[in-house]
């Protein structure tokens, strides 16, 4: 129930938030918005205030802002998006992702304000509340097979009256390596318990692996005062826009080219999971993931992809190009057709959610 709760919220305010952009601009354009709509229809109720409908519908995966003359309608009319030139149209597709990445980067500023836990390069970094724990397990590794995870906090490690408390990551290979071949007890730390596990390091690990086969760091919280951490979550945002996008442009390449969808791809379920999982790290943590979803949100919608802001600003540039809007029959049934296809793919990929967590 908690992380039910938790996720509706996140994605109640990345809606709202992008949403806002579109409905904001518009309104400042002059143009009239009809509905602001949380879901996809069928609607479960609307309320009208003043010229627009605000309404809550059945489809949860995003929301919309339906501005009169959208679909190239009424374009005599001067509230009438159709009626707007190429610019100031372009400027309302585009105020969602704007406002995503505005999001993000205020988020990414309180987090780095009250404190991100980060890998210490050095000793000289000021952090508090530091831990060695593992950031990487290689597949079938001793580590994996006893049942380490990632974040563990390593606490102690023993071989009989050999007992170490490791306060640098040295400290653990050292030990590792003294005792290979033997089986060796290890205590970890993980959602506020203890656990105690055994596993026996590899005398010759595969090139790459290491004796139990688990990447370690020494992390801390480190806080910056507000005026540093602006400008860090500025550049948190960018980094993680770069690696997003990396990161979709493979997933489109292992779609279409490939044939094949990642497993690393999760759904609403899967993102509802992960949120949970946050949240009970911390409020800073959530904080963090959910500027990585508003990112993630921004660098989707940006995408030339028909039924997305990015095929919307498409269609623009290409009225642009040829001095003539591409004919509305045409963009309408390409649009449906994105939309189906967007659909169908949440729908395969939530089943597969189920099948991972459930």
């Amino acid at each position: 129930m908690f992380t039910a709760l938790i996720f509706i919220i996140v994605l109640g305010v990345l809606v709202l938030v992008h949403e806002f952009g579109h409905f904001y601009v518009a309104k400042k354009a002059g143009m009239k918005v009809e509905e602001f709509g949380f879901g996809f229809p069928p609607r479960i109720f609307g309320i009208k205030r003043g010229e627009t409908i605000y309404s809550i519908n059945w489809i949860p995966f995003g929301g919309f802002v339906k501005v009169y003359g959208e679909n190239g309608e009424n374009e005599n009319d001067p509230r009438s998006f159709a009626s707007k030139p190429a610019g100031k149209r372009a400027e309302v597709i585009v105020a969602g992702v704007v406002m995503n990445f505005l999001l993000a980067v205020v988020f990414l500023s309180f987090a780095n304000t009250f404190g991100l836990r980060i890998g210490l390069i050095d000793e000289a970094t000021i952090a508090r509340d530091t831990k060695i724990q593992i950031i990487q397990i290689s597949p079938n590794s001793p580590a994996q097979i006893a049942g380490l995870k990632t974040l563990d906090e390593i606490i102690k490690l023993q071989k009989g009256v050999d007992l170490i408390k490791p306060q640098q990551v040295e400290d653990v290979q050292n030990f590792v390596k003294k005792h290979g071949g033997e089986e060796i007890f290890i205590t970890i730390k993980r959602n506020g318990g203890e656990v105690n596990l055994k596993l026996t390091p590899r005398i010759n690990p595969p090139a790459g692996q290491g004796a139990i086969g688990i990447n370690l760091a020494k992390t801390g919280v480190v806080s910056f005062p507000w005026y540093e951490a602006i400008w860090r979550g500025a550049r948190d945002t960018s980094i993680m826009t770069a690696n997003i996008t990396i990161a979709l442009a493979i997933f489109f390449k292992n779609l279409f080219i490939d044939s094949r969808l990642s497993a690393d791809v999760s759904g609403p379920i899967g993102i509802a999971v992960i949120t949970g999982q946050a949240a009970s790290l911390g409020f800073n943590y959530l904080l963090q993931f959910v500027a990585l979803l508003s990112i993630n949100l921004a660098v989707l919608n940006i995408i030339p992809f028909p039924a997305l802001d990015g095929g919307r600003l498409l269609f623009i540039g290409i009225e642009k190009l040829k001095g003539s809007p591409v004919p509305k029959k045409v963009e309408g049934f390409v649009n449906a057709a994105g939309f189906v296809f967007l659909i169908a793919l949440m729908i395969w990929i939530t089943v597969k959610d189920v099948a991972k967590f459930f």
